[in-house]
């Protein structure tokens, strides 16, 4: 069975074909904010239509970058990705390739795909972030199956308030832990990338303890089995993983004897993707 997986995301776009649980095609561009959605649509189609010519695919899963109304399979909003608010992007693709296809946001797919083929394997409840363009989180439940919530919006901890009357986030509240702590923010705040401010043991330093407050909520709320982290912000690795480890342990109370259990992901850039596979694969 052949799946074409999608990644829509804020900074770059990916794509990748499944011959069962083999990646055999893959390929990642750039956004092209300037272009939105009509851009995007045109570059899928151009991607998937020279893979299906070549392979065929039976089904499509899709990560996208921002809120989706699962029961409706529609796209709420689209903050970091523009031009995509209320597009039924599942109709789109299933009435051009004629096959079942299937969407849930990005970080939903995220930790599917650690959950299921990466550092979450084994590890229930599991609650995954991207920390990327913006800050989304996925939780899996006991069951392997993944919190939603009664209207789609379980798991945005992005959203979760840790600095009360802090600077306007882009979904119109202040003091996000988006806000404070997503890529896009850290270079319009500092005017350096995330990549380079993660090379600053000072920066990392303070940078962690907002950090910790976001996933102190998930902790108090969900106690996971294990926390991952995924997006391009994780790659610092130890720079990063080691000062967040030590300040979360010091802001959970010791009473808890919570696991904080934090590593990340195991897939890199392709979380996303193989949890758009597993997506598509369930009954």
């Amino acid at each position: 069975m052949k799946t074409l997986a999608i990644d829509v995301g804020g900074t770059k776009y990916s794509m990748a074909m499944f011959d069962g649980s083999t990646m055999i095609e893959r390929v990642t561009e750039r956004t092209h904010r300037e272009g939105g959605r009509d851009w995007m649509l045109a570059r899928i189609e151009s991607h998937a239509g020279a893979w299906r010519a070549k392979h065929g695919f039976d089904r499509i899963g899709i990560g996208f970058g921002g809120p989706v109304d699962y029961p409706t399979q529609t796209i709420t909003l689209s903050t970091h990705v523009g031009g995509w608010s209320n597009t039924p992007l599942v109709s789109i693709l299933s009435s051009r390739y004629k096959v079942p296809a299937v969407m849930d946001n990005d970080a939903n797919a995220g930790a599917l795909g650690e959950g299921v083929h990466g550092a979450g394997r084994g590890f229930r409840p599991l609650l995954y972030l991207t920390l990327s363009t913006g800050i989304g989180g996925g939780i899996l439940l006991g069951d392997g199956s993944v919190h939603r919530g009664a209207d789609s919006y379980g798991g945005e901890i992005g959203h979760i308030t840790i600095v009360p009357d802090g600077p306007e986030c882009l979904c119109g509240s202040r003091g996000c832990l988006e806000r404070m702590c997503c890529g896009l923010w850290l270079e319009r705040d500092y005017g350096k990338t995330a990549e380079e401010l993660m090379k600053d043991p000072g920066f990392v330093e303070r940078y962690v303890v907002q950090l910790a407050m976001g996933l102190k909520a998930g902790v108090m709320l969900l106690n996971p089995a294990r926390i991952v982290l995924g997006g391009g912000i994780s790659k610092a690795g130890d720079r990063l993983f080691d000062p967040l480890r030590k300040e979360l342990r010091r802001q959970v109370p010791a009473w808890s004897k919570a696991r904080l259990d934090v590593v990340p992901a195991s897939l890199g850039d392709d979380s996303v993707l193989y949890g758009a596979l597993a997506l598509a694969l369930q009954p």
